[in-house]
């Protein structure tokens, strides 16, 4: 395995995101060394008795703004270098599985989660390196956002979902949506799986899931059709993983 991927997480909020890290498949990509975690408390770096993050903000308006003295304190603090400084924030790039590829090659990964109405502009002026956004409605606070960044990059890293190719039939990766997929017992409650994936023919089997996958992006995901043409047709079904359990 190569080197990890540090990940920090700068925000007001730490419970948020301490149990959500230590679960699952976040847990063992962190004990196998394939990405360090860190959860930045931004009070920590405030300097009055108070510990406050947020004022209010000039020109007036609803609200309080979170402050720009602890957040770069806080980035400062962790030596960058060649991070990238995300800050979660409806108005930043849409998220997708694209830039969660493009996250999951780099090193060093600082996240900034912001509350109330936001935070200071100077901080996306002279801080923030990327601005991401994962949809079109607002949340509480950026905490919330980040670990749906988190969870998507982390998955993409070398050897946290074992297998090569792990990945690469999921929905978005190949370009369209994800054939259906069944397990035991082979009917329950009259629906039966249907009979080519019990058949034994991969050649079928392969078929079948490219057909299912171009069919349901058709129905569900029409915007992710390219030039007329299903992106998910040109993708060809790996028989790698076809004879698990």
């Amino acid at each position: 395995m190569g080197a990890s991927l540090k990940i920090d997480v700068l925000t007001i909020f730490p419970g948020m995101l301490e149990g959500f890290l230590g679960e699952s498949m976040l847990k063992r990509a962190a004990r196998s060394g394939a990405v360090e975690f860190r959860i930045v408390n931004l009070r920590d770096f405030t300097t009055d008795a108070h510990r406050t993050t947020d004022d209010r903000p000039y020109g007036g308006g609803p609200g309080m703004v979170m402050k720009p003295e602890p957040i770069f304190a806080a980035v400062e603090s962790l030596q960058p270098g060649g991070a990238r400084v995300i800050l979660m924030t409806p108005q930043g790039r849409k998220f997708d599985q694209a830039l969660a590829r493009e996250l999951a090659g780099g090193s060093h990964l600082i996240f900034i989660c912001g509350h109330y109405e936001g935070v200071d502009e100077r901080v996306r002026q002279a801080l923030a390196t990327d601005e991401i956004s994962i949809g079109d409605y607002v949340l509480t606070n950026g905490a919330v956002a980040a670990a749906v960044v988190i969870d998507a990059v982390v998955r993409l890293r070398p050897g946290v979902l074992g297998g090569e190719g792990a990945t690469e039939e999921e929905s978005f990766s190949a370009g369209g949506l994800e054939y259906p997929q069944y397990t035991r017992p082979p009917e329950f409650r009259g629906l039966k799986v249907p009979e080519v994936l019990v058949s034994g023919d991969h050649g079928e089997i392969r078929r079948w899931r490219q057909e299912q996958s171009r069919q349901r992006t058709r129905e569900r995901r029409p915007d992710l059709l390219h030039d007329g043409k299903d992106r998910a047709s040109k993708h060809e079904v790996s028989d790698e993983n076809e004879d698990a359990g």
